[in-house]
């Protein structure tokens, strides 16, 4: 007989980001559908050269992608097209995407010919997003010399499921107990949710500090009233996790922790077995 559901903690945080490898937008809910939070990444910079995706996976090639923020202009709602995203500039301005000359100003203030792509003009399921023909598209991924990767101080070329501007899947989820172990194996490092860019942030029971969300892989996570998560597979981090973030430093050590505790996962990947409206403070349960 299948043991009842139990809590395992509580939403604390809900992350958006409209435009990949840029900063994103904290939020208080958010409506879920098999896309992971309505317009997560569903925007991306496309190298008008070679036609990848621009990724701060590769910093050498982009090294000013968090020097950006971006937020939707308005509140996405299932069915209705995507909303316009504003983007803050490194300089403090404030552009939008449907603005005339974008492109012109994002690839001077990158250095780099760049367009804005964007899934498509109503995706708000996976289905529809994948057929205005973005196909599946590259990203560049720079590995760090750190032991235990399988590559190390090299470039490879990653493809982005179909359709999408997804690295692997719809949502990540992250909990407080991984980054307290995180902070007791390495003090000195700044260990916060950002440096990880996850969408939910469960907080757990505070005298837990261990990786609590690796035994999640393979189960259900039931969230608020209605909302049914599928863990997939632990999240491999990558570089962008070391980059410098507002007042956050770079700091190689923050991966290479991970990489010898963890097999260089923090957090794991979900995708959406049932949708709805997650809210800061709803209940995550494990099934």
């Amino acid at each position: 007989m299948d043991s009842a559901p139990r809590v395992v903690g509580s939403i604390v945080a809900l992350w958006r980001y409209p435009v990949k490898s840029m900063m994103g937008e904290e939020l208080n809910a958010s409506e879920v559908s098999e896309c992971g939070l309505l317009g997560d990444r569903s925007y991306a910079l496309i190298d008008s050269s070679d036609g990848k995706v621009a990724s701060a996976k590769n910093p050498r090639k982009w090294p000013h992608l968090f020097d950006f923020r971006a937020a939707l202009a308005k509140m996405p709602r299932m069915g209705t097209d995507l909303p316009p995203v504003q983007i803050t500039l490194p300089d403090g301005a404030m552009v939008d995407s449907d603005q005339p000359g974008l492109n012109r100003i994002l690839s001077r203030a990158l250095e780099r010919e760049v367009t804005l792509g964007a899934i498509a003009p109503s995706a708000m399921n996976l289905a529809e997003s994948a057929s205005p023909g973005i196909g599946a598209r590259k990203v560049e991924e720079y590995w760090p010399d750190i032991e235990g990767f399988e590559h190390r101080d090299t470039v490879t070329d990653c493809r982005l499921p179909e359709g999408t501007f997804f690295d692997a899947a719809s949502v990540h989820l992250l909990t407080t107990a991984t980054l307290d172990r995180l902070r007791m194996l390495y003090p000195q490092g700044r260990f916060e949710a950002r440096r990880f860019r996850p969408n939910m942030v469960v907080q757990t029971a505070k005298s837990v500090e261990d990786f609590v969300e690796n035994a999640w892989v393979g189960h259900t996570l039931a969230i608020g009233d209605s909302i049914r998560l599928s863990i997939t597979r632990l999240c491999a981090r990558c570089v962008m996790t070391t980059l410098p973030q507002g007042d956050l430093p770079n700091d190689p050590g923050i991966l290479r922790t991970a990489a010898r505790h963890n097999r260089a996962s923090v957090g794991v990947y979900a995708s959406v077995m049932q949708g709805g409206v997650v809210r800061r403070g709803d209940a995550v349960r494990l099934e």
